[in-house]
């Protein structure tokens, strides 16, 4: 009888911290309250950490009058999207900004465009490796970011962060993520603005690397917090 009591009792347990957790959530957002969707994505190809991620984490809950909501996306073609569709749907964002690792660069790349194409060099967190794949057949060949990238470039300069735009997300989980949205923004929500922003290697990962660039996360989160600052501007000013 104790033995059943004490199961009973964990059982009970694990199900309120599951039900608490669920329920904070969502339950400190209000209906009418506006929201940042900020993605970034799980460690791959044999790093321990993402420093996307790790950035994403650091931002505050709010910024100006608005609620951030910080979520981190498998790196899978199949999965990412269907966290992606989850996580708009049920946040209901007028701001999605998605976060990825570009390893080897030095600056953070504001990525001006997203191609109809996922063709891997490695394989995904599922083992997926797909080549010269079409993402979407009734897509666009491209699409371009919905965010004010040349007002934000100048705004992460002004913090003395080094800031470049790139014409290319590459043809991997991140531009696949980044191609996803800027379709949906087309076709599903055009009131919705949002892109995509990349980041070097993190100080921690450069540690184990031979002369690779690397940033801090804390440039980094900062980074993020100014594009947030300047996408929201932006969008009020054209409300």
């Amino acid at each position: 009888m104790k033995l059943f009591v004490t199961a009973i009792t964990i059982i009970l347990s694990v199900f309120l911290a599951q039900a608490k957790n669920s329920k904070s959530d969502t339950s400190d957002i209000k209906p009418s309250e506006k929201v940042v969707l900020v993605t970034g994505f799980e460690a791959f190809d044999g790093e321990g950490v993402n420093p996307s991620y790790q950035a994403v984490t650091k931002l505050p809950d709010n910024i100006d009058s608005y609620k951030i909501i910080k979520k981190e996306l498998p790196v899978s073609f199949k999965q990412s999207t269907k966290a992606l569709d989850k996580y708009i749907n049920k946040y209901n964002p007028s701001i999605i900004l998605n976060v990825g690792q570009a390893g080897g660069r030095s600056s953070i790349s504001l990525e001006r465009v997203a191609i109809n194409v996922d063709d891997a060099r490695i394989p995904d967190n599922d083992g997926a490796k797909p080549v010269n794949k079409v993402i979407s057949k009734k897509g666009e060949n491209a699409y371009f970011s919905k965010l004010p990238i040349y007002k934000i470039k100048k705004a992460i300069n002004a913090k003395g962060i080094p800031v470049i735009i790139s014409n290319s997300a590459g043809t991997y989980v991140c531009n696949h993520i980044m191609y996803e949205l800027l379709n949906q923004l087309a076709n599903k929500y055009p009131n919705k603005i949002g892109g995509f922003i990349h980041v070097p290697y993190s100080t921690q990962q450069a540690v184990s690397k031979d002369n690779e660039p690397s940033m801090s996360i804390v440039d980094m989160t900062t980074a993020i917090d100014t594009a947030i600052k300047v996408s929201i501007k932006s969008l009020s000013n054209n409300g």
